[in-house]
């Protein structure tokens, strides 16, 4: 083989590769904003009313919110709720190259809080699914369940290769964290998403409390179908041919796109 369609092959490897690298970047950007977004979404609308003194207007804008006489219940959704901003915030600085480059130690203390509370959320999802009345059809719950126990099973994965100082291993288990871990915000940009698209009408399939057929399938699409391109990212990343990376840069570019739509229908209705 000559040394010219060698150089031919080797740009277009390297082409392909900085197309992947661009579309990692182009996803990650939209979906930073809609994280820190939903995290002053979440300050906004529960912990200012809540320093207010008026915290029973969680009932106005939860569908399970506080329950007279479930005090366990109440104790698990303001965990829950307290924990959707640390881990919000938290879990898109664990991601930026340069936060892990130069704040060595801030990238160790932060990854542990987040797994630690990981764990603690997804305990906290789990008991109030269970027994409470929640939205929906029990396949919503099953769909949360799985969700919880994904992130569990991750969470423990990405610390136990961090331990043992795997950390190629240990990136690719704390960025499948990150996609399960985010599930509660990409059900938003899904939603909000079809609504940029049918102009704020009620799409077929969708029911009024979730309990559409369209419904369930938002749901497990909320973390699968992210955590799915990811793993089509993580595979081209190891592939030598310029195809698999284009491919795969093409499917993280559209993903880019539709978080970027959804996260601008977030943004409407929560800046607003």
């Amino acid at each position: 083989m000559s040394d010219a369609v060698l150089a031919e092959r080797w740009s277009a490897r390297a082409a392909a590769q900085s197309a992947l690298s661009a579309s990692a970047v182009a996803w990650f950007v939209p979906a930073m904003i809609g994280q820190w977004l939903f995290a002053y979404h979440v300050v906004r609308e529960y912990g200012a009313t809540a320093l207010a003194g008026n915290i029973g207007a969680w009932n106005e804008r939860l569908f399970v919110g506080l329950v007279e006489g479930d005090l366990a219940g109440n104790i698990a959704l303001v965990v829950h709720l307290i924990i959707a901003f640390v881990v919000t915030v938290g879990g898109t600085l664990q991601l930026i190259p340069a936060i892990r480059a130069r704040a060595p130690a801030f990238h160790r203390w932060n990854g542990r809080l987040y797994i630690l509370l990981a764990f603690v959320t997804s305990i906290a999802a789990l008991y109030m699914v269970w027994t409470r009345d929640t939205l929906g059809p029990d396949t919503l719950e099953l769909s949360v369940s799985l969700n919880a126990v994904l992130i569990m099973a991750f969470a423990a994965l990405t610390w136990r290769h961090a331990m043992a100082r795997r950390f190629d291993l240990h990136h690719r288990w704390a960025l499948r964290t990150f996609m399960v871990m985010s599930g509660v915000l990409f059900l938003r940009v899904i939603y909000a998403c079809i609504g940029v698209a049918t102009q704020g009408a009620m799409a077929p399939g969708i029911g009024s409390e979730m309990d559409g057929p369209v419904d369930l399938v938002i749901s497990l699409s909320s973390f699968l179908l992210p955590l799915a391109v990811l793993e089509l990212y993580l595979w081209a990343g190891r592939r030598k041919g310029a195809v698999a990376k284009l491919t795969a840069a093409s499917v993280v570019f559209l993903a880019a796109g539709a978080t970027s739509l959804g996260v601008f229908g977030l943004a409407i209705g929560w800046l607003s």
